[in-house]
């Protein structure tokens, strides 16, 4: 029972990591109908910006937060600038096949620029854990746990609370509506590719203390996104949420009862029997 009950909260803990980089894919597919291949690097990229500033600056992994998500979220605004909303006619099909190449690109420079080797940030507080009866929970998970709250809540109260982000779920729901509203209908589209790209990086910190990252990492990275935003609905932010919560506890059982061989492989078990059963997501409307 107390392996059931360890196993079931390290999935929480990690599917509370999955959740937060598929918001960012789900967000933008949500306003803009774009399939963005190229999520996975901005996670690699959030990842590479904590291990720098750790490294020059000596700054705690979690207090880079607000520097490694301004920055991503920088690189996601020029991308969209001077990418994809240049695209003409701009389709899911033809903006797939963009960041599909644009992923590749920025991989392959990010190991031209930094070496294909393996880092990690070494924590002095890396293997604490803590004692719960006979569990014992990992306190950089709690962190990440509590850093994850912090923005699922703050996420919300950005789109219902603020004028950005109404218009952001205006502009998600009709175009054509929210521009005549007064709405720049593309700059919107800018700012929230911008903060898909920025809770990617958030994520992207979080993972630094607790997996070793190369630059071609954010591959792996792209497909539990995929699993978890199909798994809850496309473009239902709620449904990431709980989508990332049950890859992460699939994971985890899988592992402990299956085998910790094939831990990516359970997530796609699912997701192929959600496509197979309900291709809506399980929060999902039938279009």
């Amino acid at each position: 029972m107390n392996l059931f009950m360890q196993s079931i909260i390290d999935g929480i803990l990690n599917g509370a990591i999955y959740a937060v980089i598929a918001l960012g894919l789900t967000l933008i597919f949500g306003v803009m109908k774009i399939i963005n291949m190229a999520h996975g690097e901005f996670v690699m990229l959030g990842m590479f910006s904590t291990y720098f500033i750790y490294q020059y600056a000596g700054l705690d992994p979690y207090l880079t937060i607000p520097f490694t998500g301004i920055i991503v979220f920088l690189f996601g605004l020029l991308m969209y600038q001077f990418g994809v909303g240049k695209i003409p006619g701009l389709t899911e099909e033809n903006s797939l096949l963009f960041t599909a190449g644009a992923s590749l690109f920025i991989a392959n420079l990010a190991q031209f620029l930094w070496s294909p080797n393996y880092r990690r940030l070494d924590l002095p507080y890396g293997v604490t854990t803590l004692q719960v009866g006979d569990l014992a929970i990992s306190v950089t998970k709690i962190i990440s746990l509590c850093i994850v709250l912090v923005c699922v809540i703050g996420l919300w109260y950005f789109l219902h609370k603020t004028f950005v982000g109404m218009a952001i779920r205006a502009s998600s729901q009709e175009k054509i509506a929210a521009s005549l509203m007064g709405i720049n209908v593309k700059r919107i589209a800018m700012i929230t590719f911008g903060i898909g790209a920025g809770f990617s990086a958030i994520a992207g910190t979080l993972l630094t203390a607790e997996i070793a990252f190369y630059p071609t990492v954010g591959t792996i990275f792209i497909i539990k996104a995929f699993i978890v935003v199909v798994l809850g609905g496309m473009g239902n932010i709620p449904g990431a949420a709980v989508g990332g919560i049950i890859l992460g506890v699939a994971e985890s059982l899988g592992a402990v009862y299956v085998s910790s061989g094939f831990t990516d492989a359970y997530g796609l078990i699912i997701f192929l029997l959600i496509l197979l059963f309900r291709p809506q997501g399980l929060l999902g409307r039938k279009v």
